[in-house]
This record gives structure tokens, sequence and C-alpha cells, in this order.
């Protein structure tokens, strides 16, 4: 195993890359949503009063575990960074990226499955003009890609350190 920087293949650095930005879609929706801008839902479905807080707390947390992935392709997922308190400078296990990174793969394919099991007319989902449909649907679609772009960056970093 190795504890230093190999050369990433170009493939997993742009897959690490867009994860985030697949992800960004949909918060901007939900932040969208919560701050009352009109998407088309019916009215009676969009009253998020209570929930706006788990709603943005929901995005951001997101778009944060997206983040991660880039970890997989960058020093800070091999060594930990020297400014972090008691763990800095030390090297990162590859099964504490690996095992982590390869659960979260899989857990995403089943919630996103789950999700996108009524596509794409979403069950009890009402819209008030089909517009808001499509909106929903375009932003929600590139999140399928969550999974099988985070299973292949940690395929690749497992490849590099574990090989």
């Amino acid at each position: 195993m190795t504890t230093t920087m190999r050369t990433q293949p170009r493939w997993a650095v742009v897959a690490a890359h867009l994860v985030p930005l697949v992800m960004l879609p949909s918060g901007l929706w939900r932040i969208a949503l919560v701050a009352g801008v009109p998407l088309g839902l019916r009215v009676a479905d969009a009253d998020v009063g209570g929930e706006a807080w788990y709603i943005v707390g929901l995005s951001v947390v997101s778009e944060a575990l997206a983040l991660l992935t880039l970890g997989l392709v960058r020093p800070w997922g091999e060594r930990v960074p020297s400014w972090v308190p008691l763990l800095g400078g030390r090297r990162v296990p590859p099964w504490a990226a690996i095992g982590p990174a390869s659960l979260g793969a899989v857990a995403l394919a089943v919630i996103w499955g789950y999700a996108f099991r009524d596509f794409p007319d979403f069950g009890l989902v009402a819209f008030s003009h089909p517009a808001g449909h499509v909106l929903l649907v375009g932003c929600y679609l590139p999140a399928l890609l969550w999974a099988p772009l985070l299973g292949a960056v940690t395929w690749s970093y497992w490849r590099r350190r574990c090989r």
C-alpha cells in the first residue's frame, strides 16, 4: 500500500468532480421550495413551514457528502491534512475511505431506486402545471448518477491504494 498520491486516472478525477455537480440541482430546487419560489407544486403540497430547516439541512448535508467524494482523488484522502487536530499528517487507512464510500454507493443506489419507484408520475405529488413536473424531474434526475459515480471513483481508489 502506498501513502503518496499516485497519478489519478483522468476519468476518476472527472467523475469525482461531477458528484457535487449532479447533486447541486436537487439541492437548489429544495432551497427554492423553502424560499417560496413557485415551482409548480400545488399549494397544499408545498406547505413546508416546520420542515424548512430539515429541507435546507438535507440540501447542505447532501452537498457536503457529495464533496467528500473528492477525497478519493485528492491527497487528503490518503493523508490527513496537517491542520487537523490530533490526526494531522497521519496516513488514512484505505479501508477507512473504501468502506464508507462503498456502503454509501450501495445505500445511494437503494435510496434513489426507491425514491424513483413511481417515476415519471411520482405518485401523490400534484403539480399545478406540467412545467413544474418537468422541472422536478430535471433537477432530480442527475442525482441518479451519484451512486454509480461514487462506486466508480471508489473502485479507482481501491485499485490505486490496495493493488
